[in-house]
């Protein structure tokens, strides 16, 4: 692979089981290995329904997110740092499937971009890779866990060159 020191790292979290039920993304925009961007958005998912289960995973209740914008009030910020760039998350399966059923809830184009996953090239969950490479994370929040997806993709490529 060749050098990618220019790339987005994102992470989504949802209100429910569905993958279109966002309530908060985490974007870290990386230029020439540099943070040139952080985006810390909540968002309100469809009815601002929660399940139980996953507020007790990232903390975010309806009450949080009642005066959120929902997705497609907020695409547009967010889409300039996906459309045609190298777009990294941690178990990209998840966060780049949220990230398409979210878009065709709302009825929107799905950009073209190259997708990266650091739980594939690590083989490993992110909160253990952040002890052993010390980074620091705050494990599901959005914009913690982006950051320290760009992190992890940052040293993944200092090392293979």
């Amino acid at each position: 692979m060749s050098k990618l020191n220019t790339f987005t790292a994102i992470d989504f979290e949802t209100a429910q089981g569905p993958r279109y039920s966002n309530c908060s993304i985490g974007l870290v925009h990386i230029v020439n290995g540099k943070v040139a961007k952080q985006i810390d958005l909540l968002v309100q998912p469809p009815d601002n329904y929660y399940f139980y289960k996953n507020i007790e995973i990232h903390g975010i209740s309806p009450e949080m997110t009642k005066h959120s914008p929902t997705f497609e009030k907020i695409w547009h910020e967010i889409e300039p740092y996906i459309r045609n760039q190298n777009v990294v998350a941690h178990n990209a399966a998840f966060d780049m499937n949220c990230l398409e059923k979210v878009l065709e809830y709302y009825e929107l184009e799905f950009p073209e971009f190259n997708s990266h996953c650091t739980y594939k090239i690590y083989g490993s969950a992110l909160a253990p890779l952040c002890d052993k490479y010390k980074i620091k994370l705050e494990h599901h929040n959005a914009l913690s866990d982006a950051m320290a997806c760009a992190q992890l993709f940052m040293i993944h490529q200092q090392n293979n060159n």
